[in-house]
Protein backbone atom coordinates (compact mmCIF):
# COMPACT_ATOMS: atom_id res chain seq x y z
CA UNK A 1 0.00 0.00 0.00
CA UNK A 2 1.01 3.58 -0.89
CA UNK A 3 2.09 5.74 1.85
CA UNK A 4 -0.09 8.50 1.56
CA UNK A 5 0.94 9.74 5.03
CA UNK A 6 4.29 9.48 6.67
CA UNK A 7 5.75 9.51 10.12
CA UNK A 8 8.92 10.60 11.43
CA UNK A 9 9.33 10.21 14.77
CA UNK A 10 12.14 12.36 16.90
CA UNK A 11 12.02 11.65 20.66
CA UNK A 12 8.64 12.53 21.65
CA UNK A 13 7.75 14.30 19.12
CA UNK A 14 6.08 12.65 15.27
CA UNK A 15 6.43 14.56 11.88
CA UNK A 16 3.30 13.37 10.04
CA UNK A 17 3.41 14.29 6.18
CA UNK A 18 0.24 14.10 3.82
CA UNK A 19 2.26 12.50 1.10
CA UNK A 20 0.85 13.13 -2.43
CA UNK A 21 2.77 16.48 -3.18
CA UNK A 22 2.30 15.78 -7.54
CA UNK A 23 -1.75 15.68 -6.57
CA UNK A 24 -1.42 18.96 -4.31
CA UNK A 25 -1.45 16.37 -1.32
CA UNK A 26 -5.59 16.47 -2.29
CA UNK A 27 -7.31 13.83 0.24
CA UNK A 28 -8.63 11.25 -1.33
CA UNK A 29 -10.72 8.42 0.74
CA UNK A 30 -7.48 6.64 0.92
CA UNK A 31 -5.26 9.44 2.25
CA UNK A 32 -7.96 10.39 4.53
CA UNK A 33 -8.29 6.70 6.10
CA UNK A 34 -4.71 6.92 6.84
CA UNK A 35 -4.17 10.15 7.98
CA UNK A 36 -7.15 9.37 10.70
CA UNK A 37 -4.90 5.91 11.43
CA UNK A 38 -2.03 7.42 11.87
CA UNK A 39 -3.76 10.22 14.44
CA UNK A 40 -4.97 7.27 16.30
CA UNK A 41 -1.58 5.73 16.45
CA UNK A 42 -0.05 8.48 17.48
CA UNK A 43 -3.28 9.57 20.27
CA UNK A 44 -2.12 5.93 21.45
CA UNK A 45 1.56 6.05 21.81
CA UNK A 46 2.76 6.43 25.14
CA UNK A 47 6.27 7.71 23.68
CA UNK A 48 4.88 10.41 21.68
CA UNK A 49 4.05 13.74 23.13
CA UNK A 50 3.41 16.05 20.56
CA UNK A 51 2.39 15.98 16.84
CA UNK A 52 3.45 18.04 13.80
CA UNK A 53 1.23 17.83 10.64
CA UNK A 54 2.64 19.52 7.47
CA UNK A 55 2.24 18.99 3.67
CA UNK A 56 4.65 17.15 1.42
CA UNK A 57 6.52 19.66 -1.21
CA UNK A 58 6.56 23.08 -1.48
CA UNK A 59 3.01 23.88 -3.12
CA UNK A 60 0.24 23.14 -0.82
CA UNK A 61 -0.21 21.69 3.10
CA UNK A 62 -3.40 20.35 0.84
CA UNK A 63 -5.77 21.14 -1.71
CA UNK A 64 -9.03 19.89 0.10
CA UNK A 65 -10.96 16.96 -0.81
CA UNK A 66 -9.82 15.32 -4.52
CA UNK A 67 -12.57 16.12 -6.90
CA UNK A 68 -11.51 13.72 -9.39
CA UNK A 69 -12.28 11.07 -7.05
CA UNK A 70 -15.38 13.20 -6.08
CA UNK A 71 -16.53 13.26 -9.83
CA UNK A 72 -17.23 9.40 -9.25
CA UNK A 73 -18.06 8.79 -5.89
CA UNK A 74 -20.33 11.74 -5.30
CA UNK A 75 -19.98 15.11 -3.17
CA UNK A 76 -21.38 13.75 -0.09
CA UNK A 77 -18.48 11.06 -0.31
CA UNK A 78 -16.13 12.39 2.72
CA UNK A 79 -19.31 13.21 4.40
CA UNK A 80 -20.25 9.45 4.54
CA UNK A 81 -17.02 8.81 5.52
CA UNK A 82 -16.81 6.30 8.62
CA UNK A 83 -16.28 7.83 11.82
CA UNK A 84 -13.19 5.47 12.09
CA UNK A 85 -12.10 7.36 9.03
CA UNK A 86 -12.68 10.78 9.98
CA UNK A 87 -9.58 12.57 9.48
CA UNK A 88 -10.44 16.18 11.27
CA UNK A 89 -12.26 13.78 13.85
CA UNK A 90 -9.18 12.20 14.71
CA UNK A 91 -6.84 15.17 14.46
CA UNK A 92 -9.54 17.14 17.00
CA UNK A 93 -9.21 13.80 19.35
CA UNK A 94 -5.36 13.48 19.85
CA UNK A 95 -4.91 13.94 23.19
CA UNK A 96 -1.77 14.93 22.25
CA UNK A 97 -1.05 18.75 21.08
CA UNK A 98 -0.84 19.18 17.17
CA UNK A 99 0.97 22.10 15.28
CA UNK A 100 0.03 22.50 11.85
CA UNK A 101 2.50 23.96 9.62
CA UNK A 102 1.40 25.04 6.59
CA UNK A 103 3.75 24.91 3.85
CA UNK A 104 1.56 25.94 0.94
CA UNK A 105 -2.13 26.51 0.44
CA UNK A 106 -5.06 25.07 2.05
CA UNK A 107 -8.04 25.27 0.24
CA UNK A 108 -11.50 24.22 1.61
CA UNK A 109 -11.54 20.68 3.17
CA UNK A 110 -7.86 21.31 3.33
CA UNK A 111 -8.49 24.51 5.36
CA UNK A 112 -10.70 22.10 7.63
CA UNK A 113 -8.01 20.02 8.36
CA UNK A 114 -5.56 23.18 9.43
CA UNK A 115 -8.95 24.42 11.88
CA UNK A 116 -8.74 21.18 13.31
CA UNK A 117 -4.93 21.50 15.01
CA UNK A 118 -4.25 23.02 17.50
CA UNK A 119 -1.86 25.86 16.53
CA UNK A 120 -0.85 26.87 13.45
CA UNK A 121 2.53 28.16 11.84
CA UNK A 122 2.31 29.29 8.64
CA UNK A 123 5.59 29.20 5.77
CA UNK A 124 5.35 32.83 3.92
CA UNK A 125 3.70 31.04 0.89
CA UNK A 126 0.99 29.55 3.37
CA UNK A 127 -2.41 30.48 1.88
CA UNK A 128 -6.36 29.95 2.58
CA UNK A 129 -9.27 29.78 1.27
CA UNK A 130 -12.80 28.57 1.80
CA UNK A 131 -14.44 28.06 -1.76
CA UNK A 132 -17.04 26.11 -0.42
CA UNK A 133 -19.57 28.91 -1.76
CA UNK A 134 -18.23 28.34 -5.40
CA UNK A 135 -18.32 24.67 -5.82
CA UNK A 136 -21.68 24.86 -4.26
CA UNK A 137 -21.06 22.29 -1.02
CA UNK A 138 -21.20 23.24 2.49
CA UNK A 139 -19.15 22.56 5.11
CA UNK A 140 -19.09 19.34 6.78
CA UNK A 141 -15.86 19.31 9.24
CA UNK A 142 -16.43 22.62 11.25
CA UNK A 143 -15.41 25.73 8.82
CA UNK A 144 -18.27 27.28 9.41
CA UNK A 145 -18.63 27.58 12.74
CA UNK A 146 -14.89 26.97 13.90
CA UNK A 147 -13.59 30.24 11.35
CA UNK A 148 -16.09 33.22 13.32
CA UNK A 149 -14.48 32.13 16.53
CA UNK A 150 -10.96 32.51 15.28
CA UNK A 151 -10.93 35.12 13.43
CA UNK A 152 -14.45 37.01 13.93
CA UNK A 153 -17.65 36.41 12.29
CA UNK A 154 -17.32 39.28 9.62
CA UNK A 155 -13.69 38.38 8.58
CA UNK A 156 -15.22 34.67 8.30
CA UNK A 157 -18.00 35.91 6.49
CA UNK A 158 -15.89 38.14 3.79
CA UNK A 159 -13.68 34.31 3.36
CA UNK A 160 -16.33 31.83 3.11
CA UNK A 161 -18.76 34.29 0.90
CA UNK A 162 -16.42 35.37 -1.20
CA UNK A 163 -14.28 32.47 -1.54
CA UNK A 164 -10.74 35.22 -1.57
CA UNK A 165 -7.55 33.48 -0.67
CA UNK A 166 -6.08 35.07 2.73
CA UNK A 167 -2.13 35.46 2.44
CA UNK A 168 -0.02 33.94 5.17
CA UNK A 169 0.79 37.84 6.96
CA UNK A 170 -2.92 38.80 7.03
CA UNK A 171 -3.98 35.14 8.17
CA UNK A 172 -1.66 36.32 11.11
CA UNK A 173 -2.80 39.50 12.20
CA UNK A 174 -6.35 38.13 11.68
CA UNK A 175 -5.25 35.63 14.46
CA UNK A 176 -5.82 32.56 12.67
CA UNK A 177 -1.82 31.68 12.58
CA UNK A 178 0.00 32.38 15.41
CA UNK A 179 3.20 33.60 13.25
CA UNK A 180 4.93 32.86 9.72
CA UNK A 181 8.01 31.83 8.92
CA UNK A 182 10.80 31.26 5.57
CA UNK A 183 9.96 27.99 4.12
CA UNK A 184 13.04 26.34 5.05
CA UNK A 185 11.85 26.97 8.54
CA UNK A 186 8.82 26.40 9.03
CA UNK A 187 9.39 22.40 10.04
CA UNK A 188 12.41 22.96 12.57
CA UNK A 189 10.11 26.17 14.35
CA UNK A 190 6.76 23.52 14.01
CA UNK A 191 9.22 21.00 15.84
CA UNK A 192 11.20 23.39 18.37
CA UNK A 193 7.32 24.04 19.84
CA UNK A 194 6.29 20.89 19.55
CA UNK A 195 9.13 19.63 21.65
CA UNK A 196 8.71 22.82 24.13
CA UNK A 197 5.16 21.20 24.79
CA UNK A 198 7.02 17.70 24.90
CA UNK A 199 8.92 18.44 27.99
CA UNK A 200 6.24 19.02 30.42
CA UNK A 201 4.53 16.07 31.78
CA UNK A 202 2.23 14.91 29.33
CA UNK A 203 -0.71 14.21 31.52
CA UNK A 204 -0.97 17.77 32.44
CA UNK A 205 -0.41 19.12 29.10
CA UNK A 206 -3.24 16.54 27.82
CA UNK A 207 -5.93 17.30 30.73
CA UNK A 208 -4.99 21.28 30.42
CA UNK A 209 -5.43 20.92 26.46
CA UNK A 210 -8.97 18.91 27.39
CA UNK A 211 -9.69 21.63 29.66
CA UNK A 212 -9.18 24.68 27.09
CA UNK A 213 -11.09 22.59 24.01
CA UNK A 214 -13.82 21.72 26.49
CA UNK A 215 -14.50 25.28 27.78
CA UNK A 216 -14.34 26.91 24.61
CA UNK A 217 -17.21 25.26 23.05
CA UNK A 218 -19.56 26.57 26.23
CA UNK A 219 -20.66 29.62 27.66
CA UNK A 220 -18.07 31.59 29.13
CA UNK A 221 -19.65 31.29 32.60
CA UNK A 222 -20.04 27.36 32.49
CA UNK A 223 -16.47 27.17 31.06
CA UNK A 224 -15.18 29.14 34.33
CA UNK A 225 -17.69 26.59 36.16
CA UNK A 226 -15.82 23.85 33.88
CA UNK A 227 -12.33 25.04 35.18
CA UNK A 228 -13.57 25.39 39.01
CA UNK A 229 -14.45 21.59 38.73
CA UNK A 230 -11.52 20.03 37.04
CA UNK A 231 -9.23 22.62 39.10
CA UNK A 232 -9.98 21.58 42.52
CA UNK A 233 -10.35 18.06 41.78
CA UNK A 234 -6.64 18.31 39.97
CA UNK A 235 -5.00 20.84 42.94
CA UNK A 236 -6.01 18.88 45.73
CA UNK A 237 -3.65 16.13 44.19
CA UNK A 238 -0.81 17.74 44.06
CA UNK A 239 1.64 18.67 47.03
CA UNK A 240 3.42 21.80 48.03
CA UNK A 241 7.21 20.27 47.61
CA UNK A 242 5.79 19.00 44.21
CA UNK A 243 4.51 22.57 42.69
CA UNK A 244 7.92 24.25 44.60
CA UNK A 245 10.25 22.15 42.86
CA UNK A 246 8.85 22.74 39.08
CA UNK A 247 8.78 26.25 40.17
CA UNK A 248 12.15 26.54 40.75
CA UNK A 249 12.47 24.22 37.21
CA UNK A 250 10.43 27.23 36.04
CA UNK A 251 12.76 29.71 36.56
CA UNK A 252 15.92 28.05 35.57
CA UNK A 253 14.57 27.67 31.94
CA UNK A 254 13.05 30.89 31.63
CA UNK A 255 16.79 32.33 32.68
CA UNK A 256 17.98 29.71 29.93
CA UNK A 257 15.21 31.45 27.22
CA UNK A 258 16.54 35.24 27.57
CA UNK A 259 17.08 36.81 24.35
Amino acid sequence: MTLLVTIERDGPVALVTLNRPEAMNALSRELRAQLAGVMKELDGDDRIRAVVLTGAGTRAFTAGLDLKELGVEGLGAANADKPAANPVKAIEQCRKPVIGAINGVAITGGFEVALACDVLIASENARFADTHARVGIMPGWGLSQKLSRMIGIARAKELSLSGNFLDAQTAAAWGLVNRVVPFDELIPAAKALAADMASADPVMIQAYKALIDDGYALPFGEGLALEHERSSARNRAVSGDEVEARRLAVMERGRSQKG
